[in-house]
């Protein structure tokens, strides 16, 4: 079992509030919702990046293990950038920071980061502290600026936050149901949706 920790949340959002407010057909110069809307966008970014298991913009997450879980280990959240430390903390408390190319060799390829011990070595063998034992710290994410996120996922943010501005009641009051709106979302979403195993 492993547990997530974000370290370094993202610089910004895939989307600015100039880009949704003008999704949101606002006039020019209105700004009494601007702080409301810049909140939904967080909140669209973080519903999208939980539903695909992934992180849009860059960010840098800890991921933390009881022991070695494997000699090859995928790290979640996609798009790998770089790991920026792996340690681990024994019995007695003493932590040991291995170092890359050294203990430890790094894959940026494909969807899922990979990292394994150097050719030939195992991972350090250990009597482990009880909890949190190995953790490995990781930045990753799609790129530094929104440019870098697909279009699908900014569009299904859009209708998320549109859907939720214009209706700020669990109930809808339309004939709309909110299963079109989740339907949608999900449809967009669905394509790079990463499955934790």
């Amino acid at each position: 079992m492993k547990n997530l920790v974000c370290v370094t949340p993202p610089a910004l959002e895939p989307l600015t509030l100039e880009e949704v407010k003008s999704y949101l057909r606002f006039d020019e110069g209105l700004t009494a919702d601007d702080e409301y809307i810049s909140a939904l966008i967080t909140v669209a970014r973080e519903y999208c990046e939980g539903f695909q298991n992934r992180a849009y913009i860059t960010q840098t997450w800890q991921v933390s293990f009881p022991y070695w879980p494997d000699y090859t280990i995928d790290l979640p959240l996609g798009n790998l950038q770089r790991i920026d430390s792996i340690t681990y903390k024994d019995s007695l408390g003493v932590v040991t920071t291995l170092t890359e190319n050294i203990h430890y060799v790094v894959s940026t390829r494909g969807v899922l980061g990979k990292v394994a011990p150097v050719f030939g070595m195992p991972w350090p063998p250990f009597v482990p502290w009880p909890l949190d034992a190995v953790v490995i710290e990781f930045t990753c994410g799609y790129g530094d600026t929104a440019v870098s996120v697909p279009e699908k996922v900014k569009q299904a943010m859009k209708l998320l936050i549109a859907h939720w501005y214009e209706r700020r009641t669990p109930l809808p009051e339309t004939g709309q149901a909110p299963g079109e709106i989740e339907f949608a979302v999900s449809a967009l979403l669905w394509q790079e949706r990463m499955v934790p195993t």
